[in-house]
This record gives C-alpha cells, sequence and structure tokens, in this order.
C-alpha cells in the first residue's frame, strides 16, 4: 500500500506537470501578425570590400548603426531578435555554379510563388516599362491568404500621389482616388518632403511590390480608380493609421520607396555620407522610424512579427566575384516577442536558409495551401522555425 504523503507529493508533481504543459503551450503561440519590409542590394556579409566600395557588407557596418544594434546585443528590444547567419541568394550553391536569379523583380515573384516564371528583368507588370511579367495563376502566397479567409496588404511608399502640373506633391489623394500601383514613377516633389529622410526626392519600384505581379491580385492590369484590387495597396502614409486603430492586415508587405530601402543614394548623399554608406544609413535610418512605430501596436504585441528582408545578393567588386555562392550572405532579421533567444541576447541561426524559406513559414503560420508553392516544396528546404521559440511556426496541416 503506499504511502498518503508519497500518494500527495505524487498528485503534487502530475499537477505540476499539467500546469507547465498548459503554461508552455500559451507561451507557445503561434506568430500571428506578419510584417516584412523589404530592403535592397546589399550582402549581410561578403568576402571582401567589407566596409569599402560601391557595395559595402551591413554586418558591423558603422553605416549601419540601427541594424547592427539588433543583433550585437545593444539594442533595448535585442531580446526579441534573431537573425539569419546562412541566408543565401535562391539556388544559389557553395561553389556559385548554378542558376543565378537577379535582378530584383525575380526575387520579389519567388517571396510570393516559389519561382521567377522566368522572368529575368525589372519591367512593370503591364507593359508600361518594357514587356509585361504579369503572372495569369492563382498558384501565389495572397491568392492562398485570401483564400484562407485572412488578410493581406501591401503598402507602398510614393503611391496615390495628389498631381501638380509634370510631377506630384507629396500629399496622398483621397481613397476614392487610390489605383493599384502598375506603373513605376520617380522625380521630384513640387511641394512636401520624405517624412523618413526629408528629401524632395520620390521613387517608386513596381518592381519591389511582388503582389502587383499576379493578375488576380493586380485587377487583370486595370490602371482605373474601378479596380476592385486598388484598396489592398496602400500608400505608406496610411500605415501609421492603420497600426493605431487596429486595421492592419495578417499579412503586410512593407516597401520603402528605392532611397530608403538601400537601392539608390539621394542627390547630395545623406547625414553626411556619401556613396554606398549614404545608401546603407538611409535605409538604416528608415528601420530605425518604423520598426519601433510597428512594435508599439497592438497587432505585433499579440504575437506579431517583423521580418527585416534583403532581395538578392550582390557582386562586392573584386574581379570574378560570384554573388550567388555561399560566401555571399543576405540579411534576414526577426523581431518578436517569440523570437529565439541565447541568454537574453539576440539568438544568430546557422541554418541555410532562402526566400524559399520565408515562403514555406508563410504558409505554416497563415495555414494555407494543400501543398507547398514552387522551391519551398523542395525537400531540405528548411522554414524559419530556428529563428523563433518552439512552436510558434506551425507546421502545414
Amino acid at each position: 500500500m503506499q504511502h498518503p504523503r508519497s500518494m500527495r507529493t505524487l498528485i503534487g508533481i502530475c499537477t505540476l506537470l499539467l500546469w507547465l504543459t498548459r503554461f508552455s503551450s500559451a507561451w507557445a503561440a503561434n506568430a500571428k501578425t506578419v510584417f516584412v519590409i523589404a530592403m535592397e542590394n546589399h550582402n549581410w556579409t561578403q568576402p571582401a570590400n567589407q566596409f569599402a566600395g560601391g557595395i559595402q557588407q551591413i554586418f558591423q557596418n558603422p553605416a549601419a548603426p540601427y541594424i547592427n544594434s539588433l543583433v550585437n546585443g545593444t539594442s533595448p528590444i535585442s531580446d526579441q531578435v534573431s537573425y539569419a547567419t546562412a541566408y543565401h541568394n535562391v539556388l544559389a550553391t557553395s561553389t556559385g555554379n548554378n542558376l543565378h536569379i537577379h535582378p530584383s523583380e525575380p526575387n520579389y515573384l519567388w517571396s510570393e510563388a516559389g519561382t521567377n516564371f522566368g522572368v529575368f528583368n525589372d519591367n512593370d507588370p503591364c507593359g508600361t516599362n518594357g514587356s509585361p511579367t504579369v503572372q495569369n495563376t492563382t498558384e501565389h502566397l495572397t491568392t492562398f491568404i485570401t483564400n484562407a479567409g485572412k488578410t493581406w496588404k501591401s503598402y507602398q511608399e510614393d503611391i496615390d500621389l495628389t498631381a501638380d502640373g509634370t510631377t506630384f506633391d507629396n500629399v496622398v489623394l483621397p481613397q476614392s482616388e487610390w489605383t493599384v500601383p502598375l506603373k513605376s514613377i520617380l522625380g521630384i516633389f513640387a511641394s512636401g518632403t520624405n517624412a523618413y529622410n526629408g528629401s524632395n526626392q520620390f521613387n517608386y519600384a513596381a518592381k519591389h511590390n511582388p503582389m502587383v505581379f499576379f493578375a488576380d491580385t493586380n485587377g487583370s492590369c486595370d490602371f482605373s480608380t474601378s479596380n476592385p484590387m486598388r484598396l489592398q495597396y496602400a500608400p505608406l502614409q496610411q500605415f501609421a493609421g492603420d497600426l493605431a486603430n487596429d486595421t492592419v492586415a495578417d499579412y503586410n508587405w512593407i516597401t520603402p520607396d528605392q532611397y530608403n530601402d538601400m537601392h539608390s543614394g539621394l542627390t547630395g548623399g545623406f547625414q553626411g555620407l556619401t556613396g554606398d554608406p549614404a545608401k546603407i544609413r538611409q535605409g538604416d535610418n528608415f528601420l530605425s522610424l518604423i520598426v519601433p512605430m510597428i512594435m508599439a501596436s497592438k497587432a505585433y504585441q499579440d504575437h506579431g512579427v517583423i521580418i527585416i528582408w534583403f532581395d538578392e545578393s550582390e557582386q562586392d567588386g573584386v574581379a570574378g566575384d560570384n554573388a550567388d555562392d555561399f560566401d555571399h550572405i543576405i540579411g534576414e532579421i526577426i523581431i518578436s516577442k517569440d523570437a529565439s533567444q541565447s541568454g537574453g541576447q539576440p539568438f544568430a541561426s546557422t541554418l541555410n536558409f532562402t526566400h524559399s524559406s520565408d515562403l514555406r513559414s508563410m504558409e505554416n503560420i497563415f495555414h494555407v495551401g494543400q501543398l507547398y508553392l514552387g522551391d519551398a516544396a523542395t525537400v531540405g528546404t528548411n522554414d524559419l522555425s530556428d529563428l523563433f521559440r518552439p512552436g510558434s511556426i506551425p507546421k502545414k496541416d
């Protein structure tokens, strides 16, 4: 016969284990709202010209103080950060002897569908800038998200601007006049300045807006205010209000203009820097302003995820340099209360990732599609689970 004290101890242990199981389950709740911030044309690390030359790396670069504070443990939010140290260009191999998926547009297509559909250019989707590259398929992420009863929105900087003669004012049109941003535009504001960099230059690139390359999510190339998809695309000025009102979508794609995403340099440089350091600082400054805005929102606080995503690897300027080998790493930073941790410091994952990893993860988070899209279905493709606490990224049903 078991001693009563032993029985009470056993019952106590079982109760504690049940409580811990329930606590662990609640603590490891699935990621919910996702914010992807798309950045451009810089390696995280590269073998040469790391802090000099026309294309410099981001990691440990003094031109990117905010980004580096996130990953080196000096930021107040470093306990909510994890990042990749082996994120490669899609299809990259250790030798670089592979198909090269460049320039930007093929990588943005890949982020939606796990393939570039044979596109190797930066043309606008509907023929306003070279041959059209619009895709007539419903097999892509945002359509899957819609079909699953979830929501998505593409926030784009420098769209839906008020016309002023031959250029624009930095004033957003009323929603009744919004259109799907099918055409790239750039120039000088007649009035107003950019809220993030203080310049009067604007530069929207359709090639950096993945959803606009699919007929079903761009309204069949309808440029008019009658396009039924037009409210899926919002000017970035709308974003702060949507965060404050808790009306952001489940999946939010955020593209800065080509100055704030590190793609192009502002005339005259930025914050005393010129050349590539100025481009890097422009993007770093943008992130230092928009990331805290997102983190203050209810959507972020309730298991939200911010992904700082870079589109492609770049040559570092050495003769014979191959941007598609494993020596050229792309940046990928996760900010979330559910991010993996290493003693309260940012966690650095050494697993191999590509854009297919993000796509696979989005399909898991939103429980969409019976099969993974394109290259995301390739055996051995890692999702982003290593960057999150266990249980935060569910597996496909």
